[in-house]
């Protein structure tokens, strides 16, 4: 069975909290399998602070609803700012704030 994810890349702004979803993204891609936080997720931090390339991802319409996904994954950047990473379930909790060294510390 795949383990589908959506990674949306999101403007750290001040009032906006990691751990709620964003009213505006800017960009959306999906994950049709290994959506899951030990392997997504660890893809995602090493392509960050290891600038390592990440495959198998489909750029979509910001739009683009999907009623099968197990993880959405919420990239938050802004000049001068680091960039921290937000994981939720198919439940919609929150199971991860952070910046990627700590999701590569919890699931590496």
């Amino acid at each position: 069975m795949s383990t589908r994810a959506q990674i949306r890349f999101a403007t750290r702004e001040d009032g906006v909290s990691f751990s709620e979803h964003p009213e505006k993204i800017n960009a959306q891609f999906y994950v049709h399998s290994d959506g899951y936080p030990s392997f997504l997720g660890v893809e995602i931090a090493n392509s960050l602070e290891r600038e390592e390339k990440v495959d198998s991802w489909e750029i979509e319409n910001l739009d683009t609803k999907h009623g099968d996904i197990d993880y959405i994954y919420y990239i938050w950047q802004a000049p001068g700012k680091t960039t921290w990473i937000s994981i939720f379930n198919e439940e919609n909790e929150c199971i991860f704030v952070g910046e990627p060294e700590k999701l590569l510390e919890k699931y590496d």
